[in-house]
């Protein structure tokens, strides 16, 4: 796609919601969404995704399944067990390249970028941690071991020069470990709020500690992947307005899609953006069409390339 088709595209999809195209008429088939955990951003939004991919197209049946998230999935579409996968940016680049921590390149195309995630470095109100420099030597719950989050804490306390005792574990486990003390933060990444977050905050108070200090490294390590992102005030009860780290989420695709399925998910993304925003996250994010093609390293997808073209006219 050249620029000046790229920024036709970009200015188009502002007003596409009241836009339609014919819907999809393949053979009837199962569209397996890998989303992330229970809990978090990524599967409430995959959850959100199946249901109105499904209103929209009858010959389609499509599924959110919970995992541990982004390496993972990526695991899933390369051995055919997701058609579509939630992915952290930085870490669909990586693979993309055979980076680490992949070992080769594995292949994939996006249909689209879906919202911005935020790196969440969560303490307790109550304690005497309030920066990454006074983690060194204590135990921190960096993740699940197939999640992005592992690969962005390893990243991140690498650069910041802050050696920690790092667990990796699933988000719900690392608020229990967060509750009894077993460990002194734990790293999240997902939406502005993440619902088990905020019920953590209600028995037990919490505090987010500022991480954009460390963007400047990051970025000279690994690219423009990574962007300063602001945490509302209030965005959980008694925690201010701070800076972090935000990264965009991709929807991949298997390179097994066909064009049709991926240009129906397309369409569902553009014509029911409003819709697909978990209810906890209402007023602080949002599905923005106009930067849905912005899935930087990573290609479209043929089939929802040609949505969008379809869709602008």
């Amino acid at each position: 796609m050249t620029v000046t088709r790229r920024t036709a595209l970009l200015a188009g999809l502002a007003t596409l919601a009241g836009c339609s195209t014919a819907g999809y008429q393949g053979p009837e088939r199962n569209v397996v969404i890998a989303a992330g955990e229970s809990g978090g951003f990524y599967l409430a939004f995959a959850e959100l995704l199946a249901q109105q991919l499904n209103r929209a197209e009858p010959r389609l049946r499509a599924v959110a399944v919970a995992t541990e998230a982004s390496v993972e999935n990526l695991r899933r579409l390369r051995d055919g067990r997701a058609d579509l996968g939630l992915v952290l940016g930085d870490v669909a680049e990586s693979a993309f390249t055979g980076a680490d921590p992949f070992s080769v390149p594995i292949a994939f195309s996006a249909i689209g970028r879906v919202y911005e995630n935020y790196h969440q470095l969560v303490v307790r109100a109550d304690g005497k941690v309030r920066s990454l420099a006074d983690l060194a030597g204590r135990p921190v719950a960096m993740g699940a071991s197939g999640s992005g989050v592992a690969v962005f804490s390893t990243r991140l306390f690498a650069r910041a020069q802050v050696p920690v005792n790092a667990k990796n574990l699933l988000l719900g486990e690392a608020i229990n470990a967060l509750v009894a003390h077993e460990v002194d933060a734990l790293l999240w990444s997902g939406g502005i709020p993440t619902p088990a977050l905020t019920e953590l905050n209600r028995t037990t108070a919490i505090t987010l500690l500022p991480l954009d200090a460390h963007l400047p490294a990051l970025r000279a390590g690994y690219g423009p992947v990574y962007d300063q992102v602001h945490v509302p005030a209030q965005a959980y009860r008694g925690v201010g307005e701070l800076r972090t780290i935000g990264v965009a989420n991709l929807l991949l695709a298997a390179p097994s899609l066909p064009d049709d399925v991926a240009a129906a998910v397309a369409r569902a993304l553009v014509g029911h953006a409003a819709d697909l925003v978990p209810a906890p996250a209402v007023g602080t994010q949002f599905l923005d069409v106009r930067t849905l093609i912005g899935t930087g390293k990573v290609p479209l997808h043929p089939g929802a390339a040609s949505a969008y073209r379809a869709l602008h006219g």
